[in-house]
């Protein structure tokens, strides 16, 4: 079973080539990413007792972003010594985050492949990251299930979504697409959105334990983000752990 929406994966495929444009169809992404960043390091860090401020903090440890898309998250993990793996159903992400992490001059092991394939393959990971996808997946229970198999135990699962609130389709549907016009029209669908406990909910019945949520707040007087432990409202992470 295939938790790919083909319509979903056609949409993003559409915008491949504008994944390193941070003022293109994928700005907001580029606007949340350091905040986004510095969460999943941060997590990983504290989970590992490693120090960041080191050289190659992550080495040894192998870690999947699993929708990648052209490689925002994984060059600066593969950057802090980690073993990357990237993974995108859509072909057309792979090639420009293959392109890109060439020119960098970073080695990812990138692949257009599901998180379902690449479970049935065996493959295990230190970290799974799902970041911006799981509102995108059609069985969103059953993707969480497979990232805990993908993950060893003891490891950890961090994924970041939408919440399905009435700020969230004002900020993400009618700000971000219909006003500012930073990502077409029908890039997200309300519905499908996922609130914090149903998420963790989720975990749960896959048999992950959630370590932490945060909301991630954009400032628009300041025009930037920030993590919040009180509001979730519209974009939120949540890190769980696949007991031992």
């Amino acid at each position: 079973m295939s938790s790919i929406d083909p319509a979903e994966i056609a949409k993003f495929e559409a915008m491949a080539a504008e994944w390193w444009d941070p003022v293109g169809k994928f700005r907001p992404l580029h606007l949340m990413n350091p905040l986004r960043l510095d969460y999943v390091a941060t997590q990983i860090a504290a989970d590992l007792g490693a120090d960041r401020r080191g050289p190659n903090p992550f080495a040894g440890l192998r870690i999947l972003d699993i929708g990648c898309g052209g490689g925002l998250v994984a060059e600066p993990m593969c950057r802090l010594g980690a073993d990357v793996t990237g993974a995108d159903a859509a072909e057309a992400n792979i090639e420009v985050a293959r392109l890109h992490a060439r020119q960098m001059g970073l080695t990812i092991d990138y692949r257009a492949t599901t998180a379902e394939a690449l479970a049935a393959q065996g493959e295990v990971f230190d970290v799974v990251l799902a970041l911006e996808i799981v509102e995108h997946v059609a069985d969103p229970a059953g993707f969480v299930a497979t990232c805990r198999d993908l993950v060893r135990p003891g490891g950890l699962v961090i994924v970041s979504t939408l919440n399905r609130t009435a700020r969230s389709f004002a900020a993400a549907i009618v700000g971000a697409e219909w006003l500012l016009r930073w990502l077409p029209r029908g890039t997200h669908d309300w519905r499908r959105f996922i609130t914090p406990d149903e998420l963790a909910a989720m975990a749960g019945g896959a048999g992950l334990a959630v370590v932490d949520r945060r909301g991630m707040v954009f400032d628009p007087l300041r025009f930037d983000w920030h993590l919040s432990d009180r509001d979730l409202a519209v974009n939120y992470i949540l890190t769980v752990r696949r007991p031992d």
